[in-house]
């Protein structure tokens, strides 16, 4: 089995909230990233998704758990010791404009990463970018316009060229098609996969639509209320998810595959509010085959076959 690139254990995120207590944006989460992998997260909006992706880079700051990296805990790193490991570790945004410095020319966009984490020389840096521009299909002489000058799908190649740039072992890529055209996310989709494959990145892919995470991920995770509540590889999440969530999720998008069916489930009830969440599982106020024990007992993200673990009394699909 592939070794994990990133072993994440209890991790906890909380804000303050509106009555003075605390709303827990993560809750103990627990997660492998496999060596060379992408893997797609999904859920509803506020589920926690953006907020797992920012607290495995450290650009929001956990309040418990581990992030093993490279042999070293994340959340333990402090000063140069994260500046350096944040070379390794790279951010593509959802917001293909606002991600960049619109005073800026696109050749001192991509090379900031190289002149600030690897130490590179102005020469060493201009040879990089121009190699780096032609990688993701805009060419060298990109380098000398700004941001404005630039289509929607172009800037996002230039958000991928720039998280490039210190030659990353790990890319958050946060809703990094849905701001574009779907002629245009089906290019920077396949520049995604071939950089994964040719450069032998990991990448956590975030994503609210289903269709575009089985197009790019080997495996699914699930998020609700700040939890995951299954994993599994794409084939057997898409083949029929465990969690009674993850089929409501799935069904509430058009068919992706011609003969594929698909019976349309609707959720009852509100999404809980994260500062008082209900007693046992999280999802049994939504959940149309709760039982006693969901009331009472908060389930364990538990495996039920090889490689796919779901957390639920009563999973959809039957352990092997």
């Amino acid at each position: 089995m592939t070794a994990a690139l990133i072993e994440v254990r209890g991790l906890r995120v909380e804000y303050p909230g509106r009555a003075g207590g605390r709303v827990q944006a993560l809750r103990d989460i627990d997660l492998d990233i496999l060596q060379g992998e992408t893997l797609g997260l999904v859920g509803e909006s506020g589920c926690g998704k953006s907020t797992l992706g920012r607290a495995l880079l450290r650009v929001i700051e956990p309040a418990s758990g581990r992030i093993e990296f490279l042999g070293s805990d994340l959340t333990r790193l402090r000063g140069q010791q994260l500046r350096r490991m944040r070379a390794e570790l790279q951010m593509v945004f959802q917001d293909p404009f606002g991600s960049l410095n619109p005073r800026r020319r696109i050749a001192d966009i991509v090379a900031e990463p190289l002149l600030r984490a690897r130490g590179a020389t102005r020469a060493e840096a201009a040879e990089a970018v121009a190699d780096l521009l032609d990688l993701v299909g805009l060419g060298a002489e990109a380098g000398g316009r700004r941001p404005h000058e630039f289509s929607g799908g172009q800037r996002q190649r230039i958000g991928i060229a720039r998280a490039l740039a210190s030659s990353p072992r790990f890319v958050v890529a946060d809703e990094a098609v849905s701001a574009l055209d779907v002629s245009i996310q089906a290019q920077v989709l396949n520049l995604l996969s071939d950089l994964v494959r040719d450069r032998g990145l990991t990448m956590l892919f975030i994503s609210h639509d289903l269709g575009v995470v089985r197009h790019i991920a080997d495996r699914i995770a699930v998020m609700y209320l700040g939890q995951i509540i299954e994993i599994a590889t794409r084939d057997d999440f898409f083949s029929g998810p465990a969690h009674p969530y993850s089929s409501a999720l799935l069904s509430s998008v058009p068919v992706l595959r011609a003969g594929e069916p698909r019976e349309q489930q609707v959720l009852e009830g509100e999404l809980p509010d994260p500062a008082n969440p209900p007693e046992g599982c999280l999802f049994r106020t939504r959940c149309p085959t709760a039982m006693d024990q969901c009331r009472t007992t908060r389930p364990d993200l538990h495996e039920i076959s090889p490689g796919r673990r779901v957390r639920c009394h009563l999973p959809l699909v039957s352990s092997e």
